[in-house]
């Protein structure tokens, strides 16, 4: 995104992402060799350790390209999106490049669909768990992304930019909320784009594995 709109915050993603590789590298050398096993309490650990993690390095792109300077809030703004919580710090959203937009959007896509198991057993192996939850959680991520994209055409189809309708459908999906734009999706004075955005915004908040069945 950030090539293609030609705009500065290409190097801070650059730079981000190398930090990223660099620390993922050293934490894969450090846990070479080590079991391949879990239990409840490891998946606690792991779950909780994940979150802190992926917004510690989810808000490098805010604070290296000095879009959000505070850690603090570079780090609460990253933290609302993986949770999918909506709230923001910023003030000045149309401002942004079009690839922090895209990020910021992205990071509730990511952090929106979360899958909870437990097995019958209390240490479940990886062979255990997989024959199950890998094909269940498979269907539920072929349900979160064909929503997404069906929004995204039907957002087009009311007159909202591709750019707006991607960034919009991430966070609809998501049920989180953000925009591209300060005055959410007021800016487009549409009751076609309020009223779909709507229905995906209650059809995302329906338990996906009840869609699964259905």
């Amino acid at each position: 995104v950030s090539l293609f709109y030609k705009e500065d915050d290409l190097n801070s993603f650059l730079l981000s992402s190398a930090i990223t590789a660099f620390v993922g590298v050293i934490m894969l050398a450090i846990g070479r060799g080590a079991e391949k096993s879990l239990n409840r309490r490891d998946g606690y650990v792991i779950v909780s350790v994940a979150w802190i993690a992926f917004s510690f390095f989810g808000m490098l792109p805010y604070y290296i390209g000095g879009y959000i300077p505070s850690v603090t809030d570079a780090f609460f703004e990253t933290m609302s999106g993986f949770s999918s919580t909506g709230a923001t710090i910023m003030n000045n959203i149309e401002s942004m490049p079009h690839g922090i937009l895209f990020w910021r959007a992205m990071t509730q896509w990511i952090g929106g669909l979360g899958i909870v198991f437990s097995a019958e057993a209390s240490g479940p192996t990886h062979d255990k768990v997989h024959p199950r939850i890998g094909v269940t959680a498979k269907w539920i991520w072929g349900i979160y992304a064909g929503m997404t994209g069906t929004l995204i055409i039907l957002l087009v189809f009311g007159g909202m930019g591709l750019f707006d309708s991607i960034c919009h459908a991430f966070t609809t999906t998501s049920t989180g909320g953000f925009s591209t734009k300060q005055a959410s999706i007021e800016y487009y004075h549409s009751p076609y784009i309020d009223y779909v955005i709507s229905v995906f915004m209650f059809l995302s908040g329906v338990n996906f594995t009840l869609l699964l069945l259905m």
